[in-house]
């Protein structure tokens, strides 16, 4: 079968997240059609997490692509730009403020993004309810999709923005995620001027991270009134059933926490005993490095699908760039695979690299600042600091 056009082509993308909704949105504006499914059985049927910072090299570029910039800022928080680094005793030891009108990084909701870009798109572009379970169908196309339900889809191209266990990564590739040995436990605060006014203070407008090299907590700024603290430990993958709990025994983790953290001091150890509500248990996963596929006709990935990495602040701009390169390139192409192949021979050797960077990176949010890291935290426009949830 022959490649079809990418204007006449059937597009199916999997999964409603940043990724797959910027790539649906740079394809409609460019008048290729393209059909969004996922797993949720809405949009509001789950919390979207906390806040991300949008770089001016990558996930701005892309929400320009996506006619979005303007309605992002609008809704972007500049000021939690602002970033605070303790040590365990408590004593601050860098403090960075943004420039009066910097817009390098600004933080924003992830629910307030997902909100935008879903409002971006034709109506009826995401079909709600659809768990994919399998890509199949001739390697010449067209591409079988096979859902929960029993249900399936001819396509032509189908694109993998389903995430850090994607169904699509299987259709290119045998590599899975691995457990990085860190893991994250995420604690909500709400109402923080009114019920946690100490916290406030010590967290600023923006984030606050400590770590003391085998654990640490970082504090990251919502929108409304709202916190989010994780908890970070090098820990085996099963330590909570090891240690006796489980994840509705909040008191009983927050016991295990304290004695892990003794000796931190006690405005600190705050951030860890007056959450609101239970703790969700996040374990840090990450694929190998590099990871790479043979072309494959009618299927390709993006975002933590392709190349997923510990949070140090690259993932969603990553995606939203991924998506976007990818709706060019279709927009720009004679046919599907020859916008494909140009696609992966720019995301392929750069997620490599980065990946490569980053590579064992969830340990470094447990580490120690030193006197140049200090430097650079403090030095005028310096970048945004590392930090979970991005």
């Amino acid at each position: 079968m022959n490649s079809p056009t990418p204007a006449i082509a059937r597009i199916s993308i999997i999964g409603a997240g940043p990724g797959g909704l910027t790539c649906a949105r740079v394809l409609q504006r460019h008048g290729i059609a393209a059909t969004v499914y996922d797993r949720d059985p809405d949009a509001a049927a789950r919390d979207q997490g906390g806040s991300l910072d949008l770089h001016e090299e990558d996930g701005q570029l892309a929400l320009r692509e996506a006619g979005l910039l303007e309605e992002f800022f609008a809704l972007a928080r500049c000021e939690s730009q602002e970033e605070r680094r303790y040590d365990p005793a408590g004593r601050l030891l860098g403090h960075r403020l943004p420039a009066e009108g910097e817009t390098a990084r600004p933080e924003i909701d992830r629910g307030q993004l997902r909100d935008l870009l879903l409002r971006s798109l034709d109506p009826g572009t995401v079909r709600w309810g659809r768990t994919l379970e399998s890509v199949g169908g001739p390697a010449d196309g067209p591409r079988t999709l096979t859902f929960a339900d029993g249900s399936t889809v001819e396509t032509d191209l189908v694109i993998g923005a389903d995430g850090a266990f994607s169904r699509v990564r299987a259709a290119v590739s045998d590599a899975v995620p691995r457990y990085t040995g860190v893991g994250f436990l995420e604690a909500w605060f709400d109402a923080m001027e009114s019920r946690h006014p100490e916290l406030s203070e010590l967290v600023g407008r923006g984030s606050a991270h400590v770590a003391d090299g085998e654990r640490g907590l970082f504090a990251q700024r919502s929108s409304g009134g709202h916190l989010r603290v994780y908890i970070m430990r090098r820990v085996a993958q099963d330590w909570m059933a090891a240690s006796g709990l489980s994840p509705r025994d909040t008191e009983g983790i927050r016991a295990h926490l304290l004695a892990e953290y003794a000796g931190w001091s006690p405005r600190l150890l705050r951030l860890i005993t007056e959450n609101d509500g239970a703790y969700v248990d996040r374990p840090l996963y990450a694929l190998p490095v590099p990871h790479t596929w043979r072309p494959t006709p009618g299927v390709t990935l993006l975002g933590d699908a392709a190349h997923l990495m510990p949070p140090l602040g690259a993932g969603v701009n990553l995606a939203m760039l991924d998506a976007a390169e990818l709706a060019l390139a279709l927009a720009g192409s004679a046919t599907v695979d020859d916008a494909v192949r140009g696609y992966e021979k720019t995301m392929l050797p750069r997620s490599a690299e980065i990946a490569g960077m980053l590579e064992g990176g969830a340990g470094f949010l447990l580490e120690e600042p030193d006197a140049g890291d200090l430097a650079r935290f403090d030095a005028p426009g310096a970048g945004h600091g590392p930090g979970p949830a991005r």
